[in-house]
């Protein structure tokens, strides 16, 4: 069956529930309660047979979802107030509308897979591009657009089924160096370049841009428009994350363990002369790769401590400049006169990291690694962490023509 999905009128009322919630959240607040995900829910199933009748005809776990994802929405406000959560600074919870962030949540038991097919509650069977790739307890799913895209993500507990035996004759530790003109350099001497797609397209997103904002506001030409821009966007995210895979992967998979600089990319994006070659890179999605795939490959992943000099230290004597421009490309050492691209003494620098004195060395358990019933113990990410459960989320795309 090749079906198109769009949504209908009574899904586009769906978009009063989490409202209501949000609203409801506020009113309570203000009369001095504290509300709750739970007392939200409460409220709503008191009210919901006279306000809101076509609710029943929808699947009831996408309803009470959106509960629950608001209540997750304030808990990562609050904590980001007061500090407690990493990452960048999170907002006040805002009230949705269509177009943005669509999407509804499925249970396990509410939808299934049968080969390049998906049975989902209400729409019915739709097409999919691939077949599911893991092997696993399915424990829920997604369905959320982008660029006028279908996508359904499926998270499966998979257990040690997707943990890759170690492959004999792996290097034993690799440093990997993070920059803008050459995206990685390792210690060995090996370059990857970052292909850059926003650079690559940048011409034709600011003439899209443009086009955009001379349509007029609710017209069909101005949603053709932002449909453009937003395949543009699309595109770039995915060449992007494409190129993040690959090397990922191939890093992962030649070497047992590999070192890397926790890099402090939210100050590192403010400067405004970096930001745009910071972000086209990925630095943050580079990262987040290797600390899953390190546990798949049984790597050992090493976040070096971010004071640590790994670019004015001399890789080849120790002695540390006091001062190194940017536009300086080639480290000179003045004591032992050695010379070499300042990429390259950096990741040399990260390679020896584990084994300098007073630094953090993640410890070699033998047994682990030779036994194939603990391999998904075998690697951590040292001073980052990582949970202990394997649970792999696959995002495949949906036919909607």
């Amino acid at each position: 069956m090749n079906s198109k999905l769009r949504s209908s009128r009574r899904q586009q009322d769906a978009l009063a529930l989490p409202n209501w919630g949000l609203a409801e959240w506020n009113k309570q607040y203000e009369n001095g309660l504290k509300p709750s995900a739970f007392s939200l829910k409460k409220a709503f199933n008191a009210i919901k047979r006279e306000q809101f009748p076509w609710i029943y005809e929808s699947p009831k776990d996408a309803n009470q979802q959106a509960f629950t994802d608001l209540g997750a929405a304030f808990k990562n406000f609050f904590n980001s107030v007061k500090e407690k959560r990493k990452g960048r600074k999170v907002g006040y919870p805002k009230f949705k509308r269509k177009g943005d962030n669509d999407g509804f949540y499925v249970s396990n038991d509410k939808f299934s897979f049968d080969g390049k097919t998906v049975t989902l509650p209400v729409i019915g069977t739709v097409k999919t591009f691939e077949t599911l790739r893991f092997e696993g307890k399915i424990l829920s799913g997604r369905v959320s657009q982008k660029a006028n895209r279908w996508y359904i993500s499926v998270q499966v507990e998979t257990g040690d089924s997707e943990i890759v035996k170690p492959e004999p004759n792996r290097r034993s530790m690799l440093g990997l160096d993070l920059g803008v003109k050459t995206a990685i350099v390792t210690s060995s001497g090996q370059e990857f370049q970052s292909p850059k797609p926003l650079k690559a397209v940048l011409e034709k997103l600011a003439r899209a841009n443009r086009i955009l904002h001379r349509r007029k506001k609710g017209s069909n030409n101005r949603r053709k428009a932002a449909t453009k821009v937003a395949k543009l966007h699309a595109k770039i995210a995915n060449v992007r994350r494409d190129w993040a895979h690959k090397v990922t992967t191939q890093v992962c998979c030649e070497n047992q363990a590999v070192c890397i600089e926790d890099l402090n990319v939210a100050g590192m994006v403010r400067n405004h002369r970096l930001a745009r070659s910071i972000s086209d890179v990925g630095f943050g999605l580079i990262r987040s790769f290797l600390e899953y795939k390190s546990k798949k490959f049984s790597t050992d992943l090493i976040i070096a401590d971010r004071w640590f000099p790994s670019s004015k230290m001399c890789s080849s004597c120790g002695t540390v400049r006091q001062s190194l421009k940017l536009s300086e490309r080639i480290y000179a050492c003045e004591c032992c006169g050695s010379s070499m691209d300042r990429d390259l003494n950096a990741a040399k620098n990260l390679e020896k990291y584990p084994g300098l004195p007073g630094n953090y060395k993640t410890p070699v358990d033998t047994e682990t690694h030779t036994s194939e019933s603990n391999l998904s113990e075998a690697s951590f990410v040292a001073e980052a962490g990582t949970n202990s459960d394997h649970r792999s989320t696959i995002c495949t795309p949906v036919i909607t023509n």
